[in-house]
């Protein structure tokens, strides 16, 4: 499908590389461009004589699309559509990313969330359509759609309806969380820009994965993690285990981030980004081959997304270090340690420093506890033995007649289950 970008800003030169990059995700075969600098046109976005420009470039070139870098409001839609050719398509910056988002939407949650921010969007659209009916101005064309006056509350009750069930399928998740941790497991979270290369550094971090009797813990372990150049490779959660040495470590990649999303598309997301906000450590990552302003704006980005729901201590991972010189990667590191403070540098891709990132992971994680655990002998006490060694590294393991030592170390919450269940061997043997 054709389509023609437009970008206005209020002063300097505007960058359409984003906007392009993210309408070829969509499909859209790009057939014209339009930019401009001026302060914001409250009726069309851009001035008026542009707006013909537009309208007459549509018709030239067959475009069925004009695509906006900036956000629309609902009546600019409605009034950009009337200086455009008939059944012209106008969409904004988040149209677009919201149609990218549902072509990649695989899952049943992916496809809920997509729902969920396509209804906000349209929700104050349909609150428009209400005014201008009320004002009696024909609304319904290019970009509005028809008037339907049970529209707004329609909308409103669907929202309603699938933050419902996003809520049931967090909660799931939230117990698959829990188990996983009392399985041994500390968790790992990979946020960051999109095309930071989260994707190959994740390949390079893993294990193979055998999870054995654990795999009922883990349905969402997916084996073929994609590492693409490319905008939104998925929007799902892709865990794996991770090459540790001392610790049992899940490692979850999520969709990449990107600049001047509004607070409602992020919010629609939050299931996703839940698989970070409640690790136990995150590894934000940025592409330190891309230029320091660049950098800096999508590390402001990261943390503006993560600030206030995040729960973890976050490491800041350099990566990409084997497209810069030394050099200069000290000196970006340097210019970005405000918000990167005590980073760590990495390739992915050519599986540099690999070893040190593991060790900071390692460092950063919870401490684990070491435990000297008694437990009577009893019918039940290998099986005890037995899950420690599931769930706990083993440092020795002595058998007498009456008693099992077992020397180990684990998360606080391992070492709590451990004791609770000598006391139930303990109880049973007294009894």
């Amino acid at each position: 499908m054709k389509a023609i970008i437009v970008k206005r800003v209020d002063s300097g030169t505007p960058d359409t590389e984003e906007i392009r990059d993210l309408a070829r995700a969509a499909g859209y075969e790009i057939v014209g461009e339009f930019t401009q600098s001026r302060k914001e046109d409250s009726a069309l976005q851009v001035g008026e004589g542009k707006a013909a420009e537009i309208g007459a470039a549509v018709a030239e070139t067959g475009a069925e699309v004009v695509i906006f870098d900036n956000e629309l409001g609902p009546y600019q839609t409605y009034n950009l559509g009337q200086k455009f050719p008939a059944e012209t398509k106008v969409i904004d910056r988040f149209r677009l990313i919201l149609e990218i988002f549902g072509q990649r939407a695989q899952t049943r949650k992916a496809q809920l969330q997509v729902e969920l921010a396509e209804l906000r969007y349209e929700l104050p659209r349909a609150e428009a359509k209400t005014s201008l009916a009320k004002r009696d101005e024909r609304p319904g064309f290019m970009g509005l759609g028809e008037y339907d006056e049970s529209r707004e509350q329609d909308i409103k009750d669907q929202i309603s309806n699938i933050k419902d069930e996003l809520d049931s399928i967090a909660r799931t998740e939230a117990d698959r969380r829990d188990r996983r941790r009392e399985s041994g497991f500390d968790l790992v979270a990979m946020a960051g820009y999109t095309n930071a290369g989260k994707s190959t550094l994740m390949q390079s971090l893993a294990a193979d994965i055998e999870l054995g009797e654990n795999e009922e813990l883990h349905p969402d372990l997916d084996t073929t993690a994609e590492a693409q150049d490319r905008l939104f490779t998925t929007l799902g959660t892709t865990t794996r285990k991770m090459d540790m040495e001392r610790r049992d470590v899940l490692l979850t990649d999520t969709v990449g981030f990107i600049s001047d999303l509004p607070h409602w598309l992020v919010e629609s997301f939050k299931s996703t980004l839940d698989a970070v906000y409640h690790a136990d450590l995150v590894l934000l990552v940025v592409d330190v081959s891309e230029p320091v302003e660049e950098i800096r704006e999508k590390l402001v980005t990261s943390h503006d997304t993560l600030y206030e729901r995040n729960e973890a201590p976050i490491v800041t991972v350099l990566n990409k270090i084997d497209a810069v010189e030394d050099d200069e990667l000290a000196e970006k590191a340097e210019a970005l340690s405000a918000l990167a403070p005590n980073p760590i540098a990495v390739s992915g891709k050519e599986q540099i420093n690999l070893t040190d990132l593991r060790e900071r992971i390692d460092a950063e994680l919870p401490d684990w506890q070491r435990e000297k655990l008694v437990l009577p002998m009893t019918e039940d006490t290998m099986s005890v033995v037995s899950w420690v060694h599931d769930h706990a590294r083993v440092n020795d393991v002595t058998y007498a007649d009456d008693e099992v030592v077992v020397d180990f170390e684990a998360r606080p919450a391992i070492v709590e289950q451990s004791r609770a269940k000598a006391g139930e061997l303990a109880s049973a043997l007294s009894a």
